[in-house]
């Protein structure tokens, strides 16, 4: 896991002591709300419904266990006893008093944190999937490239005050995709090439919001020591050419397809000969040195098989129903990757207590090197445990209320906070997830639906990902009252895809009933090994539409 270096600190210490400085001036009116705006969006702070909401930094998803235990010291003093982890890995509190947001952040450098480009027209938190460096299914660990971009894009003085926000995504894993790269403004595959070399794809103009888009291919193969340097002209290119006329026409995704891909690419190219071999080309020097602070634990020499282990699964079908579904293969024999699940019935997905994140940071310290990470899909992970510790796990998790084994499941949803706090929802997210949480809350049933990604927005920025979710529910505004829209078919993995609208929207008291009616027909006409999503491709819109709509 990255250390920081003295400079890191000392950038962080700074920023701490310049931004006590601001809100004393903006508290004192020497600052007005204008001039204050992006001094404080430059430090993850918004003003939302209710109270201000404060965005820390969780890079690539890593925390070490004091970092973790600092997030719950903060829930307790500063706010109301809860914290909310994002599908970009980051941590949202929803409480805080401005005067007291100095006093966060100083805290948070205590332990290598900030909330520096959380929020506000710049380079976003990197993120990447939340089992890098340890699933055998990766061509190697994004996440050194993952913290060079973070060093790259940090304060970098050009793309402080972009068009708009600009998010970039990292994925190592040829056949799956746990970081919705494709819906990103820059989507980074590691790939290899016909003679063998490890470099990147590189995709641009991906993004969800009022116009869900799936990124383009602008660089099929791109060798390692010219990534941020191609990132750099990439960022150039829609510094200079994105509208900022218009905030909802400003993002990169528009540019994009405005130009078409062929000809940005080629605007890139051209902006990239100016750059390429340059001051941004990363050294062998340099990709050891990051490499070197991303080093193996001290994995112990262990069995592939465990005896122990396999004699508590025989004997003990829901630990085995748990293992099958909350874990992940390791690439070290005798190890697995433990997923902890915020989604337990009448829990807003995504939300942990103060002292379920202490026993989270615990638990890290007792089995897995003292690292947790922060999934995509506002969980938790234990990355590294051994085989014969995953029964002693199971039985913390499930007296924390992180043992829900559904994971990949419908009632293992994304949802954003919605209308209960953000100011600028249509309608209440959390509800929903309420209403759905409990009408599947039969672990058989969940099991024999199977597979199913299910996404919740409370408003068309789309922070829930609704548009690729196998299922999305958006909610809309009509006349003064929360209505919400249904989409089908989306997909965030390696064969993303945005979802479409069934048809009209329904009233709060009808969304579970309309999935429910969605599933049935789902498991009326799926094969023996088909997904929901595979079904759904097969037989098209039409009969889901169809049974939805059938008393209106």
């Amino acid at each position: 896991m990255y250390v920081y270096d003295q400079y890191d600190q000392q950038i962080v210490d700074d920023r701490v002591a310049q931004f006590r400085d601001q809100t004393t001036r903006y508290l004192a009116g020497d600052l007005s709300e204008d001039e204050f705006l992006p001094l404080r969006l430059q430090n993850g702070l918004y003003i939302q419904r209710h109270a201000p909401m404060f965005r820390i930094a969780v890079p690539y998803g890593m925390l070490e266990s004091k970092q973790m235990r600092m997030l719950a010291h903060i829930a307790r003093k500063y706010d109301r006893g809860y914290a909310h982890f994002t599908t970009r890995h980051n941590t949202q509190f929803n409480w805080p008093e401005l005067e007291q947001v100095p006093d966060i952040l100083a805290d948070l450098a205590s332990v290598q944190m900030h909330a520096i480009q959380t929020s506000g027209n710049c380079i976003r938190n990197t993120s990447t999937d939340q089992f890098a460096g340890v699933t055998a299914e990766e061509l190697e660990d994004p996440r050194p490239w993952a913290e060079l971009i973070r060093q790259w894009s940090t304060f970098h003085p050009e793309f402080a005050f972009l068009p708009r926000k600009f998010k970039i995504a990292i994925c190592a894993t040829p056949d799956s995709d746990r970081a919705a790269t494709q819906v990103h403004d820059i989507g980074v595959y590691i790939v290899k090439n016909d003679a063998g070399e490890v470099g990147f794809k590189i995709l641009a103009g991906g993004g969800q919001g009022r116009t869900p888009l799936i990124g383009s291919i602008i660089k099929e193969f791109l060798p390692k020591e010219h990534l941020l340097s191609y990132l750099e002209a990439a960022l150039r290119v829609y510094n200079r050419l994105g509208r900022r006329d218009n905030k909802f026409k400003a993002r990169i995704k528009i540019l994009v397809r405005a130009l078409t891909p062929e000809v940005f690419s080629g605007l890139v190219e051209e902006e990239w000969a100016n750059l390429k071999d340059g001051y941004n080309t990363i050294t062998q020097e340099e990709i050891d040195r990051v490499h070197a602070a991303f080093t193996l634990p001290n994995y112990k020499d262990l069995p592939a098989d465990n005896a122990d282990f396999e004699a508590k699964k025989a004997e003990n079908s829901v630990f085995a129903n748990w293992v099958a579904r909350n874990t992940h293969p390791h690439k070290k024999p005798g190890y697995a990757a433990v997923t902890l699940t915020l989604k337990k019935t009448g829990v807003a997905p995504g939300d942990a207590t103060d002292a379920q994140m202490d026993s989270m940071a615990d638990m890290a310290d007792k089995y897995s090197f003292g690292e947790l990470r922060i999934s995509h899909f506002q969980n938790v992970v234990l990355a590294d445990v051994e085989l014969s510790d995953l029964y002693a796990v199971w039985e913390e998790a499930k007296a924390l209320g992180f043992a829900t084994p559904n994971l990949g499941l419908l009632t293992d949803m994304i949802c954003c906070p919605g209308g209960d706090f953000c100011a600028l929802a249509n309608a209440k997210s959390l509800p929903i997830a309420d209403q759905l949480q409990h009408r599947f809350d039969d672990l058989d049933y969940l099991y024999d639906i199977g597979e199913l990604e299910l996404n919740i927005s409370g408003c068309m920025n789309a922070c829930g990902h609704h548009h690729v979710g196998n299922i999305g529910i958006l909610g809309v505004d009509k006349k003064g009252a929360e209505f919400y829209q249904v989409s089908l078919g989306g997909e965030s993995g390696v064969n993303a895809k945005i979802g479409k609208i069934v048809g009209p929207s329904f009233g709060e008291a009808d969304v579970a009933d309309a999935v429910e009616k969605i599933i049935k027909v789902y498991l009326e006409n799926r094969t023996e090994e088909e997904r929901f999503i595979d079904t759904y491709e097969r037989i098209g819109m039409q009969p889901f539409k169809t049974r939805v709509y059938a008393n209106a």
